[in-house]
């Protein structure tokens, strides 16, 4: 089949990194395939794909769209104007760069620009993270070309012959080669080869709920073949340091893991939260995962992810609520089980995608 040469795309959404970061996977993989192309991010101003896109090379155009809130506040009186602004500003945007096909990978901003895109005959496509879908991809499904989702059964909300299951884009540098880095992963956080590694992620923010889960059982990691690494996130740092002033030599804490590689190199079981890129992750890191879900996200969004691993038995939750009293005593119980180990491990294995990226940027280069 002859290759089909994208010169021209936007990709529109974010707010969040678990929106953010497929986004920019996709721009990569299109600029590898492209190198000549012109990739243009549409975000809402005031989110974090305004400072991450450009940090990552790519250039951003913000509008100024926001949600509805769900209290009552004045903002939500204003929302409609602000689409409307929205939607002309977007439209102008693309009536100038032109673009051969619009992506959006929720998030406010993808919802006027798709729209936007459709009103002019520009194909567009959508890349569904989560297992239960947003509602701005829900409300764009019915025009778009293509959806591309990561989990099965999402014909219950999205029109059947339209979906691709493609698995998210994950950063291929953060999961590929993890046991070769290993040595290296000690040496960088300072750990001990010869114990066993708890690694616990709660996003870059952090979150409070495994952070509380590890101090109510910090005494666990004293005189232990167990050692933790512990991102304990930005939120938390700077009091927990202050609070925490003799923790155990088995427990290294930081404010955020650069090297996410090495922390997964060495990790003997993982301990997260269920966004749906971490989820993507972990099921090409083939590491035992205890997954912690969110209770602070719309439609409880995480437990669903989390559910579609722990159904297939590749992982175990843990409910926000029990996290205090169970999560670390789990983690010990599981270092302890080899057979319980070697059951998640097989089971995420089958899980993964690791082709998502390429898989996506193909079903793009169709609509062209």
């Amino acid at each position: 089949m002859e290759q089909k040469h994208i010169e021209r795309v936007i990709i529109s959404g974010g707010g969040s990194g678990g929106h953010i970061f497929p986004a920019i996977a996709i721009a990569d993989e299109i600029k590898k395939r492209n190198p000549k192309v012109d990739i243009l991010f549409v975000g809402a101003n005031g989110k974090m794909e305004m400072e991450k896109v450009p940090a990552a090379g790519y250039k951003i155009i913000g509008l100024d769209i926001v949600g509805f809130q769900r209290k009552f506040t004045f903002k939500n009186f204003l929302l409609p104007f602000k689409i409307i602004q929205s939607l002309i500003k977007a439209k102008n945007i693309l009536k100038e760069f032109k673009p051969q096909v619009v992506i959006g990978v929720g998030g406010y901003a993808s919802g006027p620009t798709l729209k936007a895109a459709q009103s002019l005959n520009i194909p567009t496509l959508v890349q569904e993270q989560n297992s239960f879908p947003g509602k701005t991809n829900k409300l764009l499904s019915h025009k778009v070309k293509t959806i591309c989702t990561a989990y099965e059964g999402l014909d219950k909300y999205f029109p059947k012959e339209k979906i691709v299951l493609t698995g998210n884009p994950v950063r291929s540098s953060v999961v590929a080669d993890l046991e070769q880095k290993k040595n290296d992963g000690y040496a960088y956080y300072n750990l001990d080869p010869s114990k066993k590694t708890i690694l616990i992620i709660g996003g870059s923010l952090g979150a409070r709920t495994l952070n509380e889960s590890v101090i109510n059982h910090l005494s666990k990691f004293e005189n232990q073949s167990i050692q933790l690494l512990w991102q304990c996130g930005k939120f938390y740092y700077n009091t927990l340091k202050d609070h925490l002033k003799n923790l155990p030599e088995n427990v290294k804490m930081v404010e955020f893991i650069e090297r996410m590689d090495y922390a997964y190199a060495i990790a003997d079981t993982i301990i997260s939260r269920a966004g749906a890129i971490s989820v993507s992750e972990l099921s090409l890191v083939h590491k035992p995962t205890i997954l912690v879900p969110s209770p602070n996200v719309a439609e409880d969004h995480q437990t669903k992810n989390a559910m579609a691993l722990v159904k297939q038995n590749a992982a175990i939750i843990i409910r926000d609520n029990d996290a205090k009293e169970q999560l670390i005593l789990a983690a010990f119980s599981l270092l302890e089980d080899s057979k319980k180990q070697q059951e998640l491990v097989e089971a995420i294995q089958q899980l993964g995608k690791p082709i998502a990226t390429e898989t996506i940027v193909t079903e793009i280069e169709k609509l062209i």
